[in-house]
């Protein structure tokens, strides 16, 4: 076994060489997993080579969760709040799409607003 380098007190793994066991938030979450509340034990390094390494955690799967379901409560909900997206917040019509947080308004009224 290899070791890797420590970063502060994680250890870091370069991209595609952490060893089998530990995934990151989406590889549990394709598993159909979830952290569960365990700490980070590892760091992935993916290197770029502009602005410096992207880094993603990584979590043992032995210790992952299975993913909580949806209750109807959270469908709920969640349909609220993708409703609220696309209410214009000038006209207060539903846009028909998510309106961008760039313009803050649907189309028309970011328009009219530019004029």
């Amino acid at each position: 076994m290899t070791t890797a380098p420590v970063s502060g007190s994680l250890p870091v793994y370069r991209w595609r060489l952490a060893p089998e066991g530990l995934a990151t938030r989406r590889q549990l979450r394709a598993k159909g997993l979830r952290p569960g509340g365990q700490d980070v034990v590892a760091e992935l390094q993916r290197p770029r080579r502009r602005r410096g390494p992207l880094v993603a955690y990584l979590y043992r799967v032995d210790r992952a969760k299975p993913v909580r379901p949806m209750t109807p409560g959270r469908w709920a909900a969640l349909a609220r709040a993708n409703r609220a997206r696309r209410i214009c917040a000038e006209c207060r019509r539903d846009a028909g799409y998510v309106i961008p947080t760039s313009l803050g308004a649907c189309v028309p009224c970011a328009d009219s607003d530019s004029n």
